[in-house]
């Protein structure tokens, strides 16, 4: 079985050493217009090349690993070469399976993947959509690979744009988040790397409360409110400034570009 990126960048090269560490890597091929790209894979025993038409015609799945404007132009490239059985894998934002068939011009096998940056660490959050006539086989075999380098969701594909800012986008909103509370940190005349560093693990602690404590998200908010103590007055603060309708039109600008970016 082969499997094929077209686009060698950081996520292409996320998900191969995230699933392919310990595996027989000469089944993978990389393809990129940029050869530089193509150097640190090719050390590691992926097989690399400069033509499409070679990756294409020799992958069973194929991992369009690019950005979306550029999705266009490949689904043109590969159109009168790839095989019909193949199983494309798209991790492009925005783009749908209607699309992509479409562009091919038959029913083709896709599965769409939305993962974030933490997969880069091996801590991922990836949504998976499985669209037919892709099989259940191939399907798993593709939410395996995501497995590899984190956590995975299963997901309607017609949710795809919904799922962006729950999981593709709330890096860069954790990120926006974190950095005022290191701001306020150095306000007060502390470390800045002392305040990341506890604030990091603050978030680290709390996703584990979230998912493994058994409690609801209510019932945290509670544990570490008392009653005329010091965070609830935070909170309070958070509520007058309307935190959740901040929070809920985030979400819903980030989708909404999304289905203006669609195809």
């Amino acid at each position: 079985m082969n499997i094929g990126f077209i686009g060698a960048g950081n996520m292409a090269n996320a998900i191969i050493k995230g699933y392919f560490p310990n595996k027989k890597s000469n089944n993978i091929w990389a393809y990129d217009i940029l050869s530089e790209k193509l150097s640190e894979l090719k050390q590691s025993g992926v097989i690399v090349t400069n033509d499409i038409n070679e990756l294409v015609s020799n992958s069973d799945y194929l991992f369009l690993s690019i950005k979306p404007q550029n999705i266009s132009d490949v689904l043109n490239d590969i159109k009168n070469i790839i095989n019909k059985d193949t199983v494309i894998v798209s991790i492009a934002a925005g783009i749908t399976s209607d699309y992509i068939k479409t562009s091919l011009g038959y029913d083709a096998k896709v599965v769409l993947v939305m993962p974030n940056t933490p997969l880069l660490l091996g801590e991922g959050a990836t949504a998976l959509a499985q669209v037919s006539p892709t099989s259940k086989d191939e399907f798993d075999f593709v939410c395996d690979i995501f497995k590899s380098s984190g956590k995975i969701g299963i997901i309607p594909f017609d949710k795809m744009n919904e799922i962006i800012p729950i999981n593709g986008s709330s890096p860069a909103f954790i990120y926006e988040f974190a950095k005022y509370f290191v701001e306020y940190a150095k306000d007060c005349e502390i470390n800045e790397n002392v305040a990341l560093n506890l604030f990091s693990q603050t978030l680290i602690g709390s996703a584990k409360m979230l998912t493994n404590s058994g409690y609801s998200i209510d019932e945290l908010i509670d544990m570490v409110s008392s009653k005329g103590g010091t965070t609830i007055e935070g909170l309070k603060s958070f509520r007058q400034n309307d935190i959740e309708n901040t929070i809920k039109e985030a979400c819903k600008v980030t989708t909404n570009r999304a289905y203006e970016l669609s195809k």
